[in-house]
């Protein structure tokens, strides 16, 4: 996930037009944020400057950014990734992300004028992708296409749902830790399926990898892998490990939490072999210097200095919960030191392409159709469950760019240079005055969204499950297109207040939310939100939550800071709070959308009977 989004490409479409050639990643064009003046070449390092580095790679794009001591955001660059898209299958290519990434390093320190001796920690973040590489460390191929450069299944692909479903069945105790039921955007869905349908590629395969993970042992040759990885995304039991938190020395641990029975009985026994070697031998909690830090070769590909620490990865949204869980102002019981209880009353909302729904709890919570409880795989000595919706960006670009008003808006917000995202939004002011409403949501009283187009992560885990529009028109204006991405802003929000009150029906106590991620900058979404949930939301002071969480491993690495949670009181501050209406008129329009939101799946699940029963 990340707020990084794009257009899907075909399976043969090369990227921006990009003519097929050797080699076919030559050509980048990164863009570029920071608050001052690029114009003058990079000054002479500082030694007394500490410069921490975040690297995310999202679903469209691999980003750098560039952070101080205090968490403030000194400058960062983002450059585009290969993604090829066949129906369930979406695919990329790990040489591509990590020439992206160079770009966007190589960009970033230039603009925000960082010497390479200034930087002093490094830390990834990635999409949960499945990368596969062979003993020499080059891609195989994971495509029905057998082009080796398609090494990476992408987190969102859904070709292994049948696998899902066999696992699903197996009544492991593994299965208790993620909700009940592995999602096939889990990897051991995905790697039966490799298994199953590629043969030869499953044969070649030497080290099968989440992709942060991949990200930290392209660039300092050390194989350990995250506890985040493993636990949230492979069935690792990561509380194996539960004596080790208080260790004074960060040590990789053997990988003692694997299931042995699990990966047998599901038909992946050969991954047991040589200690798993394929899948991990050792982990370590995030943040964790690896080896001997930045290889020579990596470093100079990055425009950086050998050596310097890098920290133990983590999974985008996780690094998102990490930048942004304590971006809240100071409270009283904090300052009494109940902050171990005050963490636990919040819930991450990252938003971008996809959404997850982080929260913590001091105890272990078993919520059905939730990931989790994980041990200690975002912020140490806590349990995590994590919601999520498949597709909120990416159901939202889909929604604007299938109307047949899309071209038209986009060349109106290119000429006023604004996003469609803003357009849409005045819009939407312009028909609220027009109608005489006194809030903007009154205006999709006649249209419903349910916005599981790329099924339902949580709390349903129903991949099967299908989007729904209702009070669809012949109307095929700009007017019509804003009433639609507004309800469906709203079918978004709805999943995500049905997310809520689930965790707090199964032991939670949400009170507050803090959002990040690309659409937590748009204002109608995240009041959209507030409204509908009822709670606040806090935004982050600084709006890359996700680099800053990369960042904040970095620090960790460096021995800046003792503890991810040392650092993220250090490095994140709060900044907008949004507070929900409180017109009691707001409140009661909602809840009757939401009772529909409701009615649109159960009707959903009458109908996939009925059909069944015929299809007999």
């Amino acid at each position: 996930m990340s707020g990084g989004r794009r257009a899907w490409l075909d399976k043969t479409t090369p990227l921006l037009g990009q003519q097929s050639r050797s080699p076919p990643y030559t050509s980048r064009l990164p863009s570029a944020s920071l608050e001052m003046s690029s114009s003058s070449p990079t000054p002479p390092a500082n030694p007394t400057r500490c410069v921490f580095l975040g690297v995310d790679v999202g679903t469209g794009s691999a980003r750098a950014g560039l952070f101080d001591e205090n968490g403030k955001l000194l400058g960062s660059s983002s450059s585009l990734v290969q993604i090829w898209k066949d129906g369930a299958h979406v695919e990329q290519s790990s040489t591509d992300i990590w020439h992206a990434i160079c770009a966007a390093v190589k960009e970033a320190c230039s603009l925000a004028k960082v010497a390479p001796e200034e930087v002093k920690g490094l830390g990834f973040a990635a999409t949960c992708s499945l990368v596969a590489v062979d003993a020499d460390g080059s891609p195989v191929s994971v495509s029905w296409s057998g082009d080796s450069r398609r090494n990476v299944i992408v987190w969102m692909d859904h070709r292994a749902i049948e696998q899902a479903e066999r696992i699903n069945s197996s009544d492991s105790p593994v299965l208790q830790y993620c909700g009940g039921a592995l999602s096939p955007e889990m990897e051991p869905p995905k790697l039966l399926w490799v298994k199953e349908n590629l043969p030869e590629s499953w044969v070649m395969v030497f080290r099968w990898m989440d992709l942060s993970d991949w990200l930290s042992y392209r660039a300092t040759g050390d194989d350990t892998r995250s506890l985040c990885t493993t636990v949230c995304k492979w069935g690792y039991l990561g509380h194996a490990h539960m004596q080790r938190i208080n260790d004074k020395d960060s040590q990789p641990m053997e990988a003692l939490g694997w299931d042995d029975e699990f990966w047998e009985e599901i038909g992946l026994g050969d991954l047991i072999e040589g200690r798993h070697a394929k899948i991990g031998r050792s982990v370590a909690f995030p943040g964790h210097a690896l080896r001997s830090g930045l290889t020579p070769a990596a470093a100079q590909e990055l425009g950086l200095v050998a050596g310097i620490p890098v920290g133990t990865s983590l999974i985008d949204a996780h690094a998102g919960g990490v930048g942004v869980m304590e971006s809240v102002p100071p409270s009283d019981s904090e300052a009494k030191g109940h902050d171990k209880e005050e963490i636990c009353n919040r819930m991450v909302l990252v938003c971008g392409t996809s959404t997850c729904h982080m929260a913590v709890s001091q105890s272990k919570l078993y919520i059905p159709g939730v990931w989790g409880p994980f041990w200690s795989a975002m912020v140490p000595e806590y349990w995590l469950t994590e919601g999520g919706q498949s597709a909120t960006g990416a159901l939202l670009d889909h929604i604007i760019e299938s109307h047949a008003a899309s071209s038209h808006l986009a060349n109106q917000a290119a000429s006023q240079k604004v996003s469609v995202f803003e357009l849409l939004n005045k819009i939407l002011e312009k028909l609220m005055s027009e109608q005489n409403h006194s809030f903007v949501s009154a205006l999709t009283e006649d249209i419903h969204v349910l916005p599981d187009f790329h099924g339902n992560r949580s709390p349903n885990a129903d991949p099967k499950a299908k989007g729904v529009v209702c009070g669809l028109t012949l109307d095929t204006s700009e007017e019509q297109l804003a009433l639609l991405y507004l309800a469906t802003v709203q079918g978004i929000a709805y999943g995500t207040r049905h997310i809520v009150e689930h965790y707090n029906a199964n032991g939670h106590k949400i009170k507050t939310l803090l959002a990040c991620g690309g659409l937590s900058k748009n204002p109608l979404f995240i009041q959209e939100h507030a409204d509908i949930i009822g709670c606040p939301i806090i935004l982050p002071r600084e709006s890359e939550s996700v680099l800053l969480g990369a960042a904040i491993l970095g620090a960790v690495a460096s021995k800046k800071f003792s503890n991810v949670r040392e650092a993220m009181k250090a490095m994140s501050a709060a900044g907008q709070v949004i507070r929900p209406s409180e017109d009691p008129k707001v409140k009661k329009y909602h809840d009757a959308k939401y009772k529909i939101f409701h009615s649109l799946y159960e009707q959903q699940l009458s109908y996939r009977s009925m059909m069944a029963q015929a299809m007999k």
